[in-house]
């Protein structure tokens, strides 16, 4: 799996440390340094890749690195020039988001036309989604091997195409099968985007470039139904495909000018140069030096997510126009802002509660009180929206509690899950990205007949109960966490009071 995973970057303190960062970086995949070269003379207890770079010097390989000062080192770009990548590559994700959910502002179009079910054309919504799931299982890897830069080229270019036959489809089935093959296709950018943030902004400068890209992630599924909902009412379901085509083609375009910046790429480029203008062998990078086959790559990155899914115990867990209620949807972003305009209140309870060592349960205090939110939120929602009596900044209210909810439970479950999983964290996160895709891509296939069968009121009570009855999950992880984790393989061992030092496989933190 490629760089950092996107999770390890909303948060701060840094969920993954500067050692394991600079692994991320150079070595192209994850997991202890456990290779043949861990022979290697250790410095401080836990192998690092300085370790490894003095070990194969003395073996007479010449180590390839960046020269300081001289801009190879995309982290010493301009900071013009890494803004321009930073807008660039979040327009991508905000591509890919607003497809997920442009096309819920007219679904009874293709419905009529067609003369197809719901649940059919809900297809276009849950295939698009479980594409985001499956894609970077097979995106990931390849990036390692040929760079961000070609995969983004390749990935939005795909998603260009199959967006076409969405908006010329004849029949139903052309709709569906575009529709799963431009999820899958669109993938790329969710993958990879937060690496490449990661790849140009020193750790200490991330915060606004992070919350730019974390705003197009977060606010993208929010924007769609408001956009979509009005397309479709003024020009018809089909306009809404070919405003997504033609917004997808400006972002191919951003694709081509976008530099590389995968730190693990230049540097192997720059060894195959060394070695072309020198006829000497002996320069390498360390990546080179540890990395696996890709055919091997390949194997790890689909089958580990896939494990860690189902074996590690951390990992389980009255308006009727399109436009009126996509404007819904502005009250869920408003509480997305103020949820990530807070989140960093909740740096100074975690630098006050690690003050003895860092251990993951530290990151679960923003998700214990979005657990106790969410139902919240939801009961608002039923009880207000069912009622034409109750005015419509009720349910407006419950959507800026719910977004609020979903943010901070959001970042938090995250960050708890690459702190257990440090030495395995893009693993990690893609299994709990497949899941999440499978999970969310299968809501629309029920959610309508859910509210019509039961009614509005008693269909949200549905909702706000399970998040009643989920809600003690943080509290457990809070309480056994660390006992569960160690009786994992893979899981962190670091203890309360004690911190990472305490795991003898994970990079001090």
């Amino acid at each position: 799996m490629p760089a950092e995973p996107i999770e390890a970057e909303f948060v701060f303190p840094p969920a993954l440390s500067q050692r394991q960062e600079e692994e991320y970086r150079h070595l192209e995949r994850e997991g202890p340094l456990s290779r043949a070269s861990s022979h290697a003379t250790v410095t401080d207890g836990t192998l690092s890749v300085h370790d490894l770079e003095k070990y194969y010097t003395i073996h007479g390989v010449h180590i390839v690195e960046f020269e300081p000062g001289t801009g190879e080192d995309p982290r010493e770009w301009g900071v013009g020039r890494k803004w321009f990548i930073t807008a660039a590559t979040s327009f991508l994700c905000l591509a890919v988001a607003l497809g997920s959910s442009l096309v819920t502002g007219d679904l009874e179009g293709p419905v009529e036309e067609f003369h197809a079910s719901h649940e059919m054309i809900n297809l276009t919504v849950t295939l698009f989604v479980v594409g985001f799931g499956v894609g970077p299982l097979l995106f990931a890897p390849l990036s390692e091997v040929f760079g961000r830069k070609p995969i983004y080229c390749v990935s939005i270019f795909l998603y260009f195409i199959f967006t076409l036959p969405s908006a010329l489809a004849p029949n139903r089935a052309t709709l569906i099968v575009s529709r799963a093959l431009a999820g899958i296709a669109a993938s790329a950018p969710m993958c990879n985007v937060g690496g490449t943030v990661a790849d140009i902004w020193e750790i200490k400068d991330r915060g606004f470039p992070m919350a730019l890209f974390s705003a197009t992630i977060f606010l993208g599924p929010c924007l769609g139904p408001v956009f979509g909902g009005w397309i479709g009412q003024r020009a018809g379901w089909r306009w809404i495909y070919w405003v997504l085509f033609i917004f997808v083609g400006i972002c191919f375009i951003f694709t081509l000018v976008i530099p590389e910046t995968l730190a693990s790429v230049i540097l192997r480029r720059k060894a195959q140069r060394l070695r072309k203008e020198t006829g000497d062998d002996s320069y390498q990078t360390v990546g080179e030096l540890e990395s696996e086959l890709l055919l091997q790559t390949l194997k790890i990155a689909v089958s580990r997510p896939i494990i860690m899914m189902f074996m590690e115990p951390i990992e389980i867990r009255g308006w009727t126009h399109g436009g009126m209620i996509g404007i819904t949807f502005v009250s869920i972003m408003i509480g997305i802002i103020i949820a990530l305009f807070i989140m960093p209140y909740q740096e100074r309870l975690y630098a006050k509660v690690t003050r003895d060592g860092s251990f993951p349960e530290a990151r679960l205090y923003p998700m214990m009180l979005g657990a106790i939110i969410l139902p919240i939120a939801l009961f608002m929602f039923a009880f207000t929206g069912a009622y034409a009596s109750v005015h419509w900044i009720g349910v407006c209210v419950s959507g800026a509690v719910f977004g609020f909810a979903m943010i901070i439970l959001y970042i938090s479950a995250n960050s708890y899950i690459v702190d257990s999983y440090s030495n395995f964290a893009a693993s990690a996160i893609a299994a709990k990205t497949l899941m999440r895709s499978c999970v969310g891509g299968a809501v629309p296939l029920f959610v309508t007949q859910m509210f019509h069968a039961m009614r509005f009121q008693f269909a949200g009570l549905l909702l706000a109960l399970v998040a009643c009855a989920i809600a003690p999950m943080p509290f457990i992880f809070y309480r056994y966490g660390e006992r569960i984790r160690c009786g994992s393989k893979r899981a962190t061992k670091a203890r309360r009071g004690k911190g990472f030092k305490s795991d003898p496989n994970a990079p001090g933190h």
